[in-house]
């Protein structure tokens, strides 16, 4: 296997990550945002307060993007065992 095989390999696995997890991460940054401003508007200092809405948002996310996601991490291992032969050999 050549530098540039493995180099294609790893890009292709850092595209999926960054695909997979962005929208998870979207959804986390815009709900922080929106409770930072919240806070900030009502002066309430609490640091729990941010917590919940994010952990709740997030999963909504994740019932909302995870056949996708589960989809598209499956592409990718299949794709990778399907070309594992020509990989090694």
């Amino acid at each position: 296997m050549s530098q540039l095989t493995v180099i294609q390999i790893a890009e292709q696995a850092v595209w999926v990550v960054l695909l997979v997890a962005g929208p998870l991460m979207l959804v986390a940054l815009v709900t922080g945002l929106i409770i930072s401003i919240f806070q900030a508007t009502t002066s309430i200092q609490e640091q729990t307060l941010a917590f919940a809405p994010k952990i709740i948002a997030v999963l909504v996310a994740i019932v909302f993007f995870g056949p996708w996601m589960v989809s598209k991490m499956s592409e990718y291992f299949i794709d990778i065992l399907n070309n594992l032969t020509r990989y090694i050999g």
